[in-house]
């Protein structure tokens, strides 16, 4: 097990092309860090100059308390697992899961030892003798995760190892990985896409913007305070709502009405001489049926009434859509999100608020519902710099 630093890494290209530039980042020893972010932001170049996949064009990293920058993935002592399974069809699972220790010449007693071992752990111990055509997809994997324990490298590189296996298997497999990484201690860096897998597996989760770490910080510490626009709508599911906003005095003025400010966001925005136009982020669960609400005494309660467009009921709550009269708030960063979110392809120029209520909600498809909004949770955003201004002491953390 080792730490892994990186200093000042970039990666350009011959032909001037920038994939990662100037991360900087710390992963403690035994720390399992994801690497998260939209298509073509870098993660997995990232991951790859950690492996040695990739040359490192500016910056050091290093390995425990080795510079690695020029050393061969082979003298890394670190463990990949891939997207593919890339296990040899004409091997058994036992000779998949101890090939390498077969080429760093281990003894047969220590590889049956370690890959027996490894078996168990992965409850693969009666799949020993099959070939990976008679494996299911979450098994070939768990086979692939094998070949990475039995060599106790320093740390675990995984590229999107859960891409390729349908969404059941995807939550049991994620499951399994936060167990064995428990147990074992490894320290661990993993690329998704999937910002569920980066909050639901990490300690510490790395947002990446066009090769650029946007914030670096727990799952709840991104969640709850998201330092810019981008970071606020990537991380969330479903994504926060972001409205056209004008500061007038103590209230946003927005197509749902004049929303109050607290002392808390009001001093904020005094305090960073806030522009008049604004963008304002909720998240579904800030809303509630109002009738399911006691805001009587609440100095902060706002309520609307909104038509529902459709409703979607997951037992424990129910997702309520409705459409804003105004058009949506517009940036480069919430467009570079609808299209990465596929939203773009619907065809949809207005994106509806999404709410999150109450299974006991009285909302019906079609009807118009009252809503309450907990006006304390908004998150106000600069529209040029896309910098969260409710949450300044976040703005000079990487």
């Amino acid at each position: 097990m080792a730490e892994i630093i990186l200093e000042g890494i970039t990666k350009r290209y011959p032909d001037g092309g920038v994939a990662v530039k100037d991360v900087d980042l710390h992963i403690q020893d035994g720390e399992f860090v994801i690497l998260v972010g939209p298509s073509g932001c870098g993660k997995s170049t990232t991951l790859n100059m950690i492996a040695g996949l990739e040359d490192i064009t500016e910056g050091t990293l290093r390995i425990g308390d080795q510079v690695v920058n020029d050393k061969a993935p082979k003298d890394r002592d670190i463990a990949m697992v891939f997207q593919s399974y890339a296990l040899y069809p004409h091997m058994s699972v036992r000779d998949n899961m101890g090939f390498a220790l077969r080429l760093a010449k281990a003894d047969k007693d220590t590889i049956r030892s370690k890959v027996e071992e490894a078996a168990r752990f992965l409850d693969l111990t009666e799949h020993l003798d099959r070939k990976p055509a008679n494996l299911s997809g979450g098994q070939r994997q768990r086979v692939a995760m094998g070949r990475a324990i039995v060599r106790n490298p320093k740390a675990f590189l995984m590229d999107e190892p859960l891409s390729n296996l349908d969404a059941k298997l995807r939550v049991q497999m994620r499951t399994q990985i936060s167990r064995l990484q428990q147990r074992l201690g490894t320290t661990t860096v993993y690329v998704t896409h999937d910002q569920t897998e980066a909050m639901t597996l990490g300690d510490r989760v790395v947002v990446l913007r066009n090769g650029v770490v946007q914030q670096v910080g727990t799952p709840q510490h991104l969640y709850d305070e998201p330092r810019n626009l981008f970071v606020a709508g990537f991380i969330g599911s479903p994504a926060m709502n972001f409205l056209r906003a004008t500061l007038e005095g103590n209230s946003l003025r927005t197509s749902l009405g004049a929303l109050p400010l607290d002392d808390r966001a009001r001093q904020a925005l005094e305090r960073q001489n806030a522009p008049r136009e604004l963008i304002v982020g909720f998240r579904p669960e800030d809303f509630e049926d109002a009738s399911l609400v006691d805001a009587a005494h609440d100095p902060s309660a706002f309520t609307l009434t909104a038509t529902v467009d459709v409703l979607e009921s997951v037992g424990s709550d129910v997702y309520a859509y409705f459409t804003e009269e105004a058009g949506p708030a517009t940036s480069e960063t919430l467009e570079e999100l609808a299209a990465d979110s596929g939203l773009k392809d619907t065809g949809s120029a207005r994106p509806p608020i999404v709410t999150r209520l109450n299974a006991a909600t009285r909302a019906r498809e079609g009807q118009p519902i009252e809503l309450w909004l907990n006006t304390k949770n908004a998150h106000i955003f600069d529209p040029a710099s896309g910098v969260n201004l409710t949450h300044p002491e976040d703005a000079d953390r990487p």
